[in-house]
């Protein structure tokens, strides 16, 4: 493998660094102005799904998923070549290049900063009809402070999978704002459920007593639900069936306490901290799990589950439509399981030796359809969403 190490940093101007992991003492840099940046990257937030300053989540669907760049190919092709244009030097591109040339598939690893968090690298347009993920493999690199911190051990890959497939939440009802995200699964999703422990969707017995102790023993788990953000990073929430009995540190949501990033990274019960002992691989299919990178201190979901064992997290990085939402709001919607597919897609991806390569297959396979024919069912604003964590043993 051919890796390449790129991170981003907001410091007025946008800086890049990139160094090749087999010459780790030839680093670049670069200055990004901006002033040449903002426009795409302001163009990119309001193409996404997830909410503007003063906007309601309903309302930010509705931008996105009725007339947004991100359903609409040919404002999306113009969106992913300015967006390659502004984000990748030309430096960087010659060298990808030239190992492309010798024969290569180039990995790029990349650390994002808040201004460039909702980049999906996968899909930036760097030639006609292709992407980056048609020529590299893609990952998100996650802080050195958090991959390499004292003591982390990546958890072995072995032992059973942990599904928590669409979990009731207390108090809120199927159409609620913390209510079904998949709505009836379809056989392929039932089968896939009823293989991974402890089996089922829409269950409504899984806190986060049952599921830590679950981990404990676990090589896998897949997460389809709720993920909310907070203030700070460490404040980012999963939402499990957990009761008002439980114990953590977020508030009360009714009769709901939603599980932090903290609690996992630092134990969810009073007392001396006990991390979570978490599974080696991790897919959060939920709206903004990978939230991480939006604040200055990337301290959310993904790092915690890192810093408890993970190898590889998968996570996304804007608000995900649910099926119901994009056949409700997207013209010419066709009767298609989008997210459904899409969890069918992580989950195998999870399950094959390379997790990334494995993801950025499927990512391919839609970035071609999509290109090829427009078909709303292959739109970006799905597909390029996921992006997968890799930190593996130092």
């Amino acid at each position: 493998m051919v890796a390449v190490q790129v991170k981003f940093v907001d410091a007025g101007e946008l800086y890049v660094s990139w160094r090749w992991e087999h010459e780790p003492d030839r680093p670049r840099v670069l200055v990004l102005p901006r002033a040449l940046v903002q426009e795409p990257l302001a163009d990119l937030a309001r193409a996404t799904p997830s909410p503007l300053a003063g906007e309601s989540a309903g309302d930010a669907l509705v931008r996105a998923l009725t007339h947004g760049p991100l359903v609409d190919r040919d404002r999306e092709v113009e969106l992913a070549t300015r967006l390659a244009g502004a984000l990748l030097p030309q430096q960087l591109a010659a060298e990808l290049n030239a190992v492309l040339t010798e024969g290569g598939r180039p990995h790029l690893r990349i650390s994002p900063s808040p201004s460039t968090a909702l980049v999906p690298w996968e899909a930036l347009r760097i030639d006609d009809g292709e992407r980056t993920v048609h020529h590299a493999d893609v990952s998100v690199l996650p802080p050195a402070t958090v991959r390499n911190a004292v003591g982390r051990e990546v958890s072995p890959h072995d032992g059973p999978v942990v599904g928590v497939l669409d979990p009731r939440v207390p108090g809120f009802g199927d159409a609620s704002g913390l209510g079904s995200v998949l709505g009836p699964p379809g056989p392929e999703l039932t089968a896939l459920a009823a293989g991974h422990a402890p089996g089922g969707v829409r269950r409504d017995d899984i806190d986060r007593d049952v599921l830590e102790h679950a981990l404990r023993d676990a090589g896998r788990l897949l997460y389809v639900g709720h993920v909310t953000t907070g203030g700070h990073g460490l404040d980012a929430r999963l939402h499990l069936s957990c009761g008002a009995d439980t114990t953590g540190r977020a508030a009360l949501v009714g009769a709901h306490r939603p599980l932090t990033a903290a609690d996992i990274a630092l134990g969810h019960r009073p007392g001396a901290p006990e991390p979570w002992r978490i599974p080696n691989r991790v897919a959060l299919v939920a709206c903004e799990s990978g939230g991480d990178a939006r604040f200055a201190e990337p301290t959310g979901l993904v790092a915690a589950l890192v810093h408890g064992g993970a190898e590889y997290v998968v996570s996304t990085r804007w608000t995900l439509p649910t099926d119901a939402g994009l056949a409700a709001l997207v013209p010419d919607f066709p009767p298609v399981p989008v997210l459904e597919r899409a969890v069918l897609a992580v989950d195998a991806a999870q399950s094959a030796p390379d997790p990334v390569a494995a993801l950025g297959a499927w990512q391919r396979d839609q970035a071609t359809r999509w290109e090829r024919t427009g078909d709303p069912a292959c739109a970006p604003v799905v597909w390029a969403a996921f992006a997968t964590a890799w930190a593996p043993q130092r």
